[in-house]
């Protein structure tokens, strides 16, 4: 598909988009996959509301990692998920566009959308504006089942300490976040809904929908919420820039 093209940052593969035109892009958007390690590329939806946006994409490859500040020996044996996307693809993102945070959208799906969270979560400053599609926010419930999750923590208690909901700061957190999860996923929806509960209970912006279903946790329904989801992050990293 037009705009696409698979780089190497840091010594690991990424699919990158570029937007068609002469202008350079001045948004990008760092998505994270999810733990069938699908990325955007080739995908028409959410292709076409990129270029719709004029957003730059860099979709990196992170195995299933769950993108979190821990070592996963199927990612690498040393650098963190985290760690990598700070120290190597943001700076191949100004370096290739000239476009540094805030102007740096984060998204993600399942496994990837609680990354996104907990990046933002962080780094709030950073990453004003984030949006997660069926975050799998409580993943140490599928901590035992034979995932690298399991080498990464000893127990579901020592993995659930690092979830999303867990590092939520009350005085520190992105202004412009959504959440959305198909009330008929069975495996996720229970943490979204606990997560959205806790950002209400402690007065944090939120956008959420947790009402709309269209198939489940598949792209049948993250692509039904790709143009929501890249028209907010497009119109919020407007916005961030514009107080910046």
């Amino acid at each position: 598909m037009p705009g696409w093209t698979t780089v190497e940052i840091g010594g690991k593969q990424a699919d990158v988009f570029e937007p068609l035109g002469d202008s350079r892009p001045q948004s990008a958007v760092l998505h994270l996959h999810g733990h069938g390690l699908t990325t955007l590329k080739d995908n028409v939806v959410f292709t076409g509301e990129l270029e719709r946006y004029q957003l730059a994409a860099v979709c990196p490859h992170g195995q299933r990692s769950w993108w979190l500040d821990r070592v996963c020996g199927e990612f690498d044996e040393t650098v963190t998920p985290m760690a990598y996307l700070l120290e190597s693809v943001v700076p191949w993102i100004e370096e290739r566009w000239n476009i540094r945070p805030p102007a740096i959208g984060l998204t993600g799906i399942s496994m990837g959308g609680q990354g996104a969270l907990q990046l933002a979560y962080r780094h709030a400053r950073m990453f004003p504006v984030v949006a997660a599609i069926s975050p799998a926010v409580d993943f140490h419930t599928v901590h035992g089942l034979g995932l690298p999750l399991d080498e990464m923590f000893e127990s579901p208690e020592a993995a659930r300490q690092e979830t999303a909901t867990l590092n939520l700061h009350p005085l520190n957190w992105p202004r412009h976040q959504m959440v959305v999860c198909d009330p008929a996923d069975e495996i996720w929806f229970e943490g979204c809904e606990r997560l959205v509960s806790k950002l209400g209970s402690m007065g944090i912006p939120f956008e959420s929908d947790l009402e709309t279903s269209a198939g489940g946790h598949d792209w049948s329904y993250f692509n039904a919420m790709g143009p929501r989801v890249i028209e907010f992050v497009a119109g919020k990293l407007q916005d961030a820039g514009k107080t910046h």
